[in-house]
């Protein structure tokens, strides 16, 4: 009989190179805005649920019944039905997606970062929205980093560890995805750390940042928390460099390419304060530091053979040295308009949902949640 499958099992399949058939029987439009996709290429079929009510046998016959499917859809009904349907019909090794696409949207993979043994460092990968949370751990406290609205996973990940949240931060007020860190905050009863040029006038309790302020933890033998204020992406978007060696850079600074200044609608002056803050807060930055990006693009150029999205600073300016080595403010701005792109509807949405002024329901939250991000100012740098 045909059985479930959990969104991380999907992903290790992934990373393993399972030979699976993936199997997505939401309509085109949904299967071509938000699909499942991981650090190696996988076989997807995208045939509609519907398809396989009105003529089941025509259906399936783009598919080997001696392969194993893993059918994917919305909310698990239909790729239960269409699972049963294939079994039905002689094929031998079937299974559906638990909870559907949403639960794959929200899946976070933990994978430790190597850091010095005084403390830990987490990279916590959301394959769904190809972006990153973090999680830095000394003796009995964890601070979190950029949180996604899965707030459940940190708690449970601290809990586990018998470990205590004391701080919570966001490099920025977020556009493509739902933050958690309000809510992770207020559960936690942390301090909620962010800078007051994307949070004030916001309903959000927060603690503003300083500039160049250090942020300890209680016990203070461990690494400390530089804040460096670089605006551009946002206003208030925030660099934080744990212990001289590591670089949280939020949408500043990506693996591939910059974050894009012009979310804001604000493109030409949004532009020349990022290219301010790459040229005297970002470039001063040592370049051994090792970079943390908010979001990735592409696996095969950003992650380890360990499957963590970082790389040190000195060879992310030689990768995206089209960007870094331009001298002239104007033809920064120049770069960034030629390479914008429109950014989703919904992003708008999603900002007042971050700064308080608007509360969506659970089911509408999860559906504003979906698909990759757009926040780098290119596709791709040569």
């Amino acid at each position: 009989m045909a059985q479930s499958y959990s969104a991380a099992e999907l992903y290790e399949w992934i990373e393993n190179g399972a030979s699976h058939i993936y199997l997505d029987v939401r309509n085109e439009e949904d299967h071509s805005r938000f699909a499942v996709e991981g650090p190696h290429n996988i076989e997807m079929r995208n045939i509609p649920y519907f398809d396989f009510i009105e003529a089941p046998e025509q259906a399936s016959s783009h598919l080997d019944p001696e392969s194993s499917v893993r059918v994917i859809c919305a909310k698990e009904g239909s790729a239960q039905f269409v699972a049963e349907v294939l079994e039905s019909l002689g094929f031998i090794d079937v299974s559906w997606l638990e909870k559907g696409i949403i639960s794959w949207g929200n899946l976070l993979i933990p994978k430790r970062i190597p850091s010095p043994d005084n403390y830990q460092l987490w990279q916590f990968n959301r394959p769904g929205k190809a972006s990153c949370s973090y999680g830095l751990i000394h003796a009995d406290e964890m601070m979190v980093f950029d949180p996604s609205r899965n707030i459940g996973f940190y708690s449970d990940f601290a809990t586990q560890r018998d470990l205590t949240i004391t701080h919570v931060f966001d490099t920025h007020l977020q556009a493509d995805y739902i933050s958690g860190g309000p809510n992770l905050a207020k559960i936690s009863q942390a301090e909620y750390i962010v800078h007051e040029g994307d949070f004030s006038g916001s309903d959000i309790e927060f603690r503003p940042i300083v500039d160049g302020e250090r942020i300890q933890f209680n016990n203070s033998s461990g690494p400390d928390i530089l804040c460096t204020h670089s605006p551009g992406h946002t206003p208030g978007s925030t660099t934080f460099v744990i212990d001289e060696r590591f670089m949280i850079s939020g949408d500043t600074v990506f693996i591939v390419s910059v974050g894009r200044p012009d979310l804001g609608r604000k493109v030409v002056e949004w532009a020349k304060e990022l290219y301010r803050t790459l040229k005297t807060r970002i470039c001063t930055l040592p370049e051994n530091l090792i970079v943390l990006p908010g979001h990735y693009t592409d696996w095969d150029l950003e992650s380890t053979d360990d499957y963590l999205i970082l790389n040190d600073f000195g060879t992310v300016k030689r990768m995206n040295e089209d960007i870094y080595e331009i001298d002239d403010e104007d033809q920064f701005v120049e770069y960034i308009i030629e390479n914008m792109r429109e950014q989703p509807e919904v992003y708008d949405e999603i900002r007042k949902v971050n700064a308080g002024f608007i509360d969506p329901d659970e089911d509408e939250q999860d559906i504003m949640d979906l698909g990759k991000n757009e926040c780098a100012a290119s596709h791709m740098v040569s």
